[in-house]
């Protein structure tokens, strides 16, 4: 069943599960085989499911054998003119304050949302940063770190609510934005996949996403249950006009 829904976050993943599980099938006893017949299944795509572009192997595998062996990692800027990338330029002007390559000591990868992300300690900003992993152009060194503590007890409560951890817009047929009255680790805990947590004081955050119309971005914000100011574009500003015509009606029904 877990090579039957292998998932799509790794280049050439499918194929190589599916050889694996011809391998298997013939290797396993016969009633066994039989039984495995009746588990045949047809995995299907939730709309709301967005997973971010498939990660190429030998990225992966640099960064999890300098995470193996303690290595620093020098980390490169994207090209603006990576015909590979969507979000190089993007990424150049987001990074445009840093250094042009950064050394960082790479400790944990966790997936989460079908997204890589690496946890790593950055010498150059002296913080622990959360990256994701498909974004980066890394290249190996063998200059060994040695231990140091975590940022957080619980590593996945680090990244979830990690608001800049390097996470760009999906591309949805709607995409719009707003100010939300919570802070930016809180909203980026609970936000979708594919979506953007920008922190703008302690207590206020912008957060952009897609979805299939403007009603469905207008019910995503509608969740967080905090005020909502600065909507964009008007599209989502009268989404969110007509939801509450909507709400309004039904509550009035009810009583």
């Amino acid at each position: 069943m877990a090579l039957q829904t292998a998932p799509g976050s790794v280049f050439g993943l499918g194929d190589d599960a599916a050889r694996a599980l011809v391998t298997l099938e013939q290797a396993m006893p016969a009633a066994l085989r039989e039984h495995m017949g009746s588990l045949r299944l047809t995995r299907l795509r939730n709309y709301w499911e967005f997973p971010a572009p498939p990660i190429d192997p030998a990225a992966l595998t640099a960064v999890g054998t300098a995470v193996r062996r303690r290595h620093v990692l020098v980390v490169e800027p994207p090209r603006a003119d990576d015909p590979d990338d969507e979000t190089a330029a993007e990424a150049v002007v987001v990074d445009a304050h840093r250094p042009p390559s950064r050394r960082v000591e790479p400790h944990h990868l966790v997936v989460w949302a079908g997204r890589w992300y690496l946890v790593a300690y950055d010498l150059a900003d002296d913080r622990w940063r959360v990256d994701r992993v498909d974004r980066l152009r890394v290249r190996p060194t063998t200059q060994p770190f040695g231990s140091r503590l975590p940022p957080h007890d619980d590593l996945a409560h680090f990244v979830m609510t990690s608001h800049d951890r390097g996470d760009t817009p999906a591309a949805w047929e709607c995409t719009g934005s707003a100010r939300l009255n919570l802070p930016a680790g809180v909203v980026a805990r609970w936000a979708p996949s594919g979506s953007v947590v920008e922190h703008l004081d302690t207590e206020h955050c912008r957060l952009t996403l897609g979805a299939w119309s403007w009603a469905g971005v207008a019910g995503i914000l509608a969740t967080f249950d905090t005020e909502l100011t600065e909507l964009r574009p008007p599209e989502l500003a009268h989404a969110c006009h007509r939801l509450a015509r909507i709400l309004t009606t039904a509550a009035g029904t009810e009583g």
